[in-house]
């Protein structure tokens, strides 16, 4: 059997793996110089540094079972941990962390330690097992149930309610609440807990890492990986038309709806064509990549030493600034979320410079000042910080859309978790397989292994774990 998967992502690199262990045929085509897709990185600045282009740091990812199973250590990945994985700044000048020891984070919030450890106990109790449960399609035998119910009791709210309902302190409900905010979405929407629930819990026993030397090195891992188990990888080609794929047996797009349309809509069937052509993509990011002569002067020192930073304020901040972006207006304070790759991994900036990675939530397409905007906010926790900047590189939705077509208006993840496409993605039963109009039937069968089918965006490949799953299933393997 002879495979073709369209787009060498972490999803596309994953499913080639997985297939070509199995003994299938398996050939990667790319369109750009190098795999990766949004989980690459680049050297800039004049050679001083090393920035990524897309996701920096992992906390899903060094905690994947496709990229454990596939055993990247062995190819070549390195984690690094930072002393803290996350800070949130908080009026001030002083700062809420989140640490890789729950009873430690919980000591920092004071009068909330007892509600943090009770409301994060089931992810951080069992954390692969949370990871396996949250990066599985919903619709299965689940393989821990009761954690999966313990953790859907609590995830189930409004992240904006719960916070407020359990803890006290501002702190408390800041941090919460930053964590909650990688769904993209209003903190007033139903499952948002879900998200700072998964990421505080993991974050307690695994971290937030970094790759070392980029993120590209997980990309380059997977490529690895795959090539050993016997797939053939093949850059700079680019597929106009699944008909070009003639001599392939099964065919994988590792896609967003609108390139699969693009390519493949004469072969869909009208329902999920409309389905495809009607998706939503949400929010945008726009990208600020900087190089310091030196540490960000946060206000607390300590923020120094954090991977991530959330620059959001306290709760009513954060969750009138996601509300406004997910109307379509620019919030004057938007989420800017900052990660300091440089405090675990010297290899990423040259002769004692500092690089800082940094991107804002904004409305879908927009097209301001992102350099203005994100420097101005972080100003606000950090005065004098404009001062350390020696050089910037900024990337607009636009910008980020051009380099990389998944991106669509600048927004990742693979289209917005709103509606019914939090469930259904793209539909809820049998997401990775797609449906075709009956004259294109006795054709190759096409599956989908991006970011647009369960469980979502991120750099962990179980979108390419699952469809690969997928595929031999219905190959009666």
């Amino acid at each position: 059997m002879k495979a073709v998967i369209v787009g060498a992502g972490p999803n596309g690199l994953t499913a080639a793996a997985v297939l070509a262990r199995a003994g299938l045929a398996v050939s990667v085509l790319e369109r750009l110089p190098t795999v990766g897709g949004a989980a690459s990185s680049v050297t800039a600045f004049g050679d001083r540094a090393v920035i990524d282009q897309g996701a920096a740091a992992h906390p899903f990812g060094v905690i994947s079972p496709a990229f454990d199973d596939l055993n990247l250590e062995r190819h070549g990945l390195e984690w690094v941990h930072p002393e803290y994985p996350v800070a949130h700044p908080l009026p001030g000048g002083r700062a809420a962390f989140l640490q890789q020891d729950a009873d430690l984070t919980a000591m920092g919030l004071g009068v909330d330690r007892a509600a943090w450890l009770r409301l994060h106990q089931p992810a951080t109790d069992n954390p692969r097992a949370t990871a396996s449960s949250i990066l599985s399609p919903l619709v299965r035998l689940p393989e821990h149930p009761l954690l999966l119910a313990r953790l859907g009791l609590r995830g189930a709210w409004p992240a904006s309610a719960l916070a407020r309902t359990v803890f006290r302190s501002g702190a408390a409900q800041a941090l919460f609440a930053g964590s909650a905010t990688h769904a993209t979405l209003p903190l007033g929407h139903p499952l948002t807990s879900a998200f700072g629930i998964a990421f505080g819990g993991v974050g307690h026993s695994t971290g937030w890492p970094f790759a070392r030397g980029g993120t590209q090195e997980i990309s380059n891992a997977l490529r690895r990986a795959a090539e050993e188990a016997g797939a053939k990888i093949q850059t700079e080609h680019h597929v106009a038309d699944v008909r070009e794929l003639s001599s392939a047996d099964i065919v994988l797009l590792d896609l967003t709806p609108r390139q699969i349309v693009q390519i493949a809509g004469e072969r869909l069937h009208p329902l999920y064509g409309r389905r495809l052509r009607t998706w939503h993509y949400g929010p945008a990011v726009a990208k600020l990549d900087l190089l310091l002569d030196g540490p960000v002067p946060w206000q607390d020192t300590r923020v120094e030493r954090a991977g991530t930073v959330h620059v959001g304020g306290t709760i009513a901040e954060i969750a009138a600034a996601e509300r406004a972006v997910a109307h379509g207006r620019m919030p004057e304070r938007p989420f800017v979320l900052v990660t300091q790759p440089s405090s675990a991994d010297p290899t990423r900036a040259a002769d004692g410079s500092h690089v800082i990675w940094a991107y804002a939530h904004v409305p879908h397409a927009w097209r301001g000042d992102t350099a203005a905007v994100i420097e101005s906010r972080i100003e606000q926790f950090a005065p004098g910080f404009r001062d350390r900047i020696i050089a910037r590189r900024v990337n607009s939705p636009s910008d980020l859309e051009q380099w990389n077509p998944n991106l669509v208006g600048g927004a990742i993840g693979g289209g917005s978790l709103t509606g019914t496409q939090q469930l259904a993605r793209p539909r809820l039963f049998n997401p990775y397989r797609v449906p075709l109009r009956s004259s294109a039937e006795k054709e190759q069968p096409l599956y989908v292994c991006s970011s647009s089918t369960p469980p979502g965006g991120g750099v962990h490949g179980m979108n390419g774990w699952h469809a690969a799953a997928a595929v031999l299933l219905d190959l009666g393997r």
